[in-house]
């Protein structure tokens, strides 16, 4: 992680509540530094000036953090990855990805994702990516209720570690944390 907090907030139209994006450099990602597994490029419409392309990896492993205390008390959160999956991205169609957000590492559930939302082996129960009104695909991580009074860091996660299988081609922008609607 970086010293330096990378993010941007709005407000959610039907709530009044902030909205934050953790931008792809304030993320750990694990080889993100290395030229060889991931490259940082501009791109003309996301929010940060850096979004970070997956070259070649069989080790994904990406992590934010947010302190409790900017979210709003009684409040359901859910966390999102914020990514683009072009053409000739690959790795993502028969292996699932392993997401959770919890308070202090480990306090969240683990789920199950597929990055690819054409995925070849995913159940009818697999959460899969939706596209955004901006062009980029979010998928669901997980949710916490930040009942007020427990101060701490937030913790999101999406690794897939676990097929050894190379994947390329993801472009990250970021994880957003929002007020869940119901």
């Amino acid at each position: 992680m970086h010293k330096t907090s990378i993010f941007s907030f709005s407000l959610q139209k039907w709530s009044g509540k902030r909205c934050y994006m953790l931008a792809a450099r304030d993320l750990s990602i694990v080889w993100g530094n290395t030229p060889r597994y991931w490259r940082w490029t501009s791109l003309p419409e996301p929010r940060f000036s850096e979004v970070a392309e997956l070259i070649d990896v069989c080790w994904l492993e990406i992590r934010g953090k947010i302190n409790t205390s900017m979210l709003f008390p009684n409040t359901n959160y859910a966390a999102y990855l914020v990514f683009k999956s072009p053409a000739g991205a690959y790795g993502f169609e028969y292996q699932p990805a392993e997401v959770s957000v919890g308070i202090n590492e480990g306090g969240g559930e683990t789920q199950t994702v597929y990055l690819n939302p054409d995925g070849g082996q995913m159940l009818r129960y697999e959460i899969i990516p939706r596209l955004r009104g901006d062009g980029w695909m979010e998928i669901e991580l997980g949710q916490y209720v930040n009942k007020g009074g427990q101060d701490g860091e937030l913790e999101m996660s999406l690794m897939e570690v676990k097929g050894g299988h190379w994947k390329s081609g993801l472009i990250i922008q970021g994880l957003e944390i929002r007020p869940k609607e119901g």
